[in-house]
């Protein structure tokens, strides 16, 4: 019999999440049996945390719940021959060490994938975040050569790959960040223009000197008072990609606004919310592209990776305020 160890929600977040609403336990897990329901025991190997959860918390959780999230985990026990013992796959088992499976929702990593290439790369680049910019540019915003692309929170998981997927495709990126140091990091990535939102002077000016003659393409991942001041600077028949919200998802208080329709309807933009999970017959597609591009240095990645399952909350809280570059991992 296993002890995994698990992070509960204890209490809903209010406001800003605090380490006083995460509580660690542990739970035996029954041991595998032929015949029996659950064919797999895995192990947690990385886990990810992402600004979804915290929205998603409010919505689908109840206090005392294994916290959501996912997982690369390998594969120590196996009653299923479709997967051998020391596979990897991602999981969607929330925060624990170790669990049980019928095998049903794991997805094995891509075939071919190379020893040089982090596993963990799975739950960010070549995994959710990296589908969300690809789908999100290519069937919402349907970016063209020799347009000009905007992404906010740029060096973050999703946005950091919106920016080199839109180059690829051939377009001006500009990337706002909220640090020097990240600022630096989406112009060695190859973003066209990139700045620092929480210094400079106004958003406005910075849109329009990053791009004077205004935006094709809007990624947001922020929403808030930044879509306001951009939407104005969009170009006629604009298409913006509502991604997250992630000035919002603490706030204890709606904001206010803000109110788009008067720039909507005279420049004629498009404006689509989405969720990944829509293009889920084409995640095979989706994740072989990206693994080719990152084995051909034309995606790049960086990993922001905490050590220890016991850190899960500190890693998720600053997440959250922005202290990630990259994607956030936590390494068990």
């Amino acid at each position: 019999m296993v002890t995994a160890k698990a992070w509960i929600l204890k209490k809903h977040f209010e406001g800003f999440p605090k380490t006083s609403d995460f509580d660690l336990k542990k739970i035996e897990l029954p041991n595998l049996k032929d015949g029996g329901k659950w064919k797999l025991l895995l192990e947690s190997v990385f886990l990810s945390v992402d600004p979804y959860m915290r929205p998603y918390s409010r919505r689908t959780m109840k206090e005392g719940d294994i916290m959501i999230g996912t997982q690369v985990a390998r594969i120590v026990e196996s009653k299923n021959s479709a997967f051998t013992v020391g596979a990897f796959v991602v999981a969607r088992g929330g925060w624990r060490t170790h669990l049980i499976s019928d095998g049903k929702d794991l997805q094995l990593l891509p075939s071919g994938w190379p020893e040089s290439i982090p596993k963990s790369l799975a739950l960010g680049t070549i995994g959710m975040p990296g589908l969300t910019a690809y789908f999100g540019l290519l069937e919402i915003c349907k970016m063209k050569p020799g347009e000009t692309v905007l992404v906010n929170a740029a060096a973050g998981a999703v946005g950091s790959v919106v920016g080199q997927l839109a180059k690829i495709g051939g377009c001006k990126v500009v990337g706002a960040a909220g640090s020097d140091d990240k600022v630096a990091y989406l112009k060695k990535i190859g973003f066209d223009e990139a700045f620092n939102y929480k210094t400079v002077t106004s958003l406005d000016e910075a849109l329009r000197k990053a791009s004077p003659d205004g935006y094709d393409c809007f990624f947001d991942n922020v929403g808030g008072e930044f879509a306001n001041i951009a939407i104005n600077q969009m170009k006629k028949y604009g298409r913006i990609a509502v991604c997250g919200a992630i000035s919002q998802y603490n706030d204890s208080e709606p904001q206010k606004g803000p109110y788009m329709q008067v720039p909507m309807i005279f420049k004629e933009l498009r404006m689509e919310g989405f969720l990944v999970t829509r293009w889920n017959n084409r995640w095979e597609e989706g994740l072989n592209v990206l693994l080719k591009w990152v084995v051909e240095g034309k995606v790049k990645y960086h990993e922001q990776v905490t050590e220890g399952f016991e850190n899960m909350p500190m890693a998720f809280i600053g997440m959250l305020k922005g202290e990630n570059l990259g994607k956030a991992i936590v390494k068990v």
